[in-house]
């Protein structure tokens, strides 16, 4: 089933008098602000992106203060927000918009898509927003709305049943008002049409939607393909000597990349064994399960103290395990990119003084 021309005129009368309208982002076709949305927005809610949004303007004001910046202080200013290959990809991005053209975004959704971690969707946002391409989105919130509405049922797990529900989205865009069509559609999937208990009675478009009248909105969108998830264990090592601790930088790869955080130990033996002649005590904190996209890690914090007067020499000696790695005071680490349970237990369990 196919909605009626009215379907786009009523998403867009409604945005205009029920939508969102103050959030910071809106009301620009600046491109490097709608970018840094999109990107943030990603996975992320709005009320969370908020704070992140605006300290990211305070320090980078435009794309060429971002390419220029360090990663690190990205990543510093990064931390806790969460999927961290986005911010490695916004730095990446920003470089290139400055190198290859200019400092100025493209100023169409294919070119905007081959820039790095500006997905098709992300780049349909950009060219919408702030170009007024006519093309269409197809984030989370709009997927939800037009399988519902449409009741389609193929399984977007598949990649020829995402490019037939792309067709079809495309197949719905007005000629005119496409911002504010657009908006309306993310604004409808992340109020009204929430993926549980969607409020079907309020929404503008109930009459067209095939879901909602056969009371089957929830079954909605299809995707069967779950992501395996993994197991890891690990004893973290919180080593602390006159008043600082040691962090090492992560690799360029893999789960927080490019973070700092603490050295790490495959199990209690291996950890027992490294340190059986170190000076000092350790102190065992609560264990504690953090759950990423794919992984659900275990972490075992130990804060191992090492006497203030112990040789240097010995400490070196300690340290030299992990060759990637500095001292920080607690100031410092916290203003460093550090991974969000990492933050959590350091602010938590941090020595009074």
């Amino acid at each position: 089933m196919k909605p009626p021309p009215s379907f786009a005129e009523q998403i867009v009368a409604w945005q205009r008098q029920h939508g969102r309208h103050g959030l910071p982002w809106q009301h620009t076709r600046d491109p490097y602000r709608v970018w840094l949305s999109e990107v943030m927005l990603q996975q992320t809610q709005v009320a969370t992106v908020l704070g992140y949004y605006q300290r990211f303007l305070q320090n980078f004001p435009d794309v060429a203060a971002l390419a220029a910046a360090p990663l690190d202080d990205v990543l510093a200013l990064w931390s806790g927000l969460g999927y961290y290959s986005r911010a490695r990809n916004l730095h990446r991005c920003a470089q290139q918009v400055v190198v290859e053209h200019g400092g100025r975004f493209p100023a169409d959704s294919a070119a905007l898509a081959t820039l790095p971690g500006i997905g098709r969707s992300t780049a349909a946002a950009i060219a919408a927003f702030c170009f007024g391409e006519r093309v269409a989105i197809l984030d989370g919130n709009v997927k939800r709305v037009l399988t519902r509405v449409l009741s389609f049922s193929g399984d977007l797990a598949e990649a020829a049943h995402e490019r037939e529900l792309w067709a079809l989205a495309t197949g719905l865009l007005p000629h005119q008002g496409i911002e504010a069509y657009t908006q309306g559609l993310m604004d409808l999937g992340a109020t009204l049409c929430s993926a549980r208990a969607p409020q079907c009675n309020a929404c503008p478009v109930r009459a067209h939607c095939v879901a909602a009248q056969a009371g089957e909105a929830e079954r909605y969108p299809v995707k069967t393909r779950k992501l395996k998830r993994g197991q890891r264990e690990h004893v973290w090592l919180w080593l602390q000597w006159k008043d600082r601790l040691w962090l090492q930088q992560r690799p360029d790869t893999g789960v927080w990349a490019r973070l700092w955080s603490l050295p790490e130990f495959d199990s209690s033996a291996a950890f027992e064994q490294a340190s059986a002649e170190w000076p000092g005590t350790c102190e065992s904190l609560p264990s504690f399960t953090h759950t990423l996209t794919h992984l659900d890690l275990r972490l075992h914090p130990r804060r191992w103290t090492v006497p203030p007067r112990a040789a240097a020499t010995r400490v070196d000696a300690i340290v030299r395990l992990w060759p990637s790695g500095r001292w920080f005071s607690l100031t410092e680490a916290l203003a460093c990119g550090l991974p969000a349970p990492l933050r959590k237990l350091l602010a938590a369990t941090a020595p009074a003084g």
